[in-house]
């Protein structure tokens, strides 16, 4: 899952082999969609839990629009192959299988519900939103901001996992935030690569850290819980009156259950603070997420 400031869909320059021809890429998912047993779905457990059905159909929109951002992304580190190829041979891969395992849950748990209609609507509204400015200048920021994304949805999964009334969906959720902390290790872990080259200062990456989170409240979920919305049709007749009411309780839902001290953790990393810092910052953020989050 990413943040509408992540970039979008142009070229990139391929990991070559001794001839000069595109590598093969290797399978590296540790599942696919054809394991999620769909028609073990117990749609009894689920189908009433107004709150998970907006949160899984909007995840399931910006999951699958996944490949409107990943080429620009990989067009902005042309310069380092490495990274480019990881891009789109397995960040994009699992990121669009993201997408597609939680739409086919979402067609077989409310099969009322037109996800093609709905997700049309959104992806018009969001392919605008996606532009090469919107990324960090600097390689080695971009991969902080990509930290924070991942952190973000690292968390949003763990949450969900925890609220899951029903097995197959807890397993599917498990499967997809193991997949985004692998992300986040791997946006780390080039983040400090770039940094060893070309070094930047603690200031420079906090203000990105800072940045980037302000904006996980006021993006693409928004834009994506919109569509849902809109798109609802007789399902929860008696649910929620307004899109601002359901809106207000998804967040405050995902805010009482937000694994905020992990989240915390996650993103000092990229400032490599001493560990007797990490544990003194870690409980008042842990509070700030949270008063975030829910506002």
């Amino acid at each position: 899952m990413t943040s509408v400031s992540s970039g979008r869909a142009l070229g990139f320059v391929p990991a070559t082999g001794a001839a000069g021809a595109a590598a093969p890429r290797r399978d590296t998912r540790r599942w696919r969609v054809e394991d999620i047993a769909y028609g073990e779905i117990d749609r009894s457990l689920i189908a009433q839990r107004e709150e998970l059905f907006y949160l899984l159909a909007s995840a399931s929109f910006i999951e699958t629009g996944s490949d409107m951002y990943t080429r620009n992304l990989a067009e902005h580190c042309a310069g380092h192959p490495e990274v480019a190829a990881w891009l789109c041979g397995q960040w994009e891969r699992e990121e669009l299988q993201h997408g597609r395992a939680l739409e086919l849950y979402v067609r077989a748990a409310w099969p009322t519900f037109d996800w093609q209609a709905a997700f049309d609507d959104f992806f018009a509204e969001y392919a605008g939103l996606c532009t090469l400015e919107a990324l960090e200048p600097e390689r080695a920021l971009e991969m902080v901001a990509r930290c924070v994304v991942e952190t973000g949805t690292t968390t949003y999964y763990q949450t969900l996992r925890d609220l899951s009334p029903e097995p197959v969906l807890t397993r599917l959720l498990g499967h997809i935030r193991a997949d985004e902390v692998g992300h986040f290790k791997h946006f780390l872990a080039y983040f400090r690569q770039l940094r060893a080259t070309r070094p930047v200062s603690r200031a420079r990456v906090a203000r990105v850290l800072y940045t980037r989170l302000q904006e996980l409240r006021e993006s693409d979920s928004d834009v994506a819980l919109r569509h849902v919305w809109a798109h609802r049709g007789t399902l929860f007749a008696e649910g929620a009156a307004s899109f601002e009411a359901i809106s207000q309780r998804i967040y405050q839902l995902v805010s009482s259950r937000l694994p905020a001290e992990q989240a915390v953790r996650m993103l000092l990393k990229p400032l490599s603070l001493p560990h007797w810092m990490e544990q003194r910052l870690e409980a008042p953020l842990s509070r700030l997420a949270r008063r975030v989050i829910a506002a």
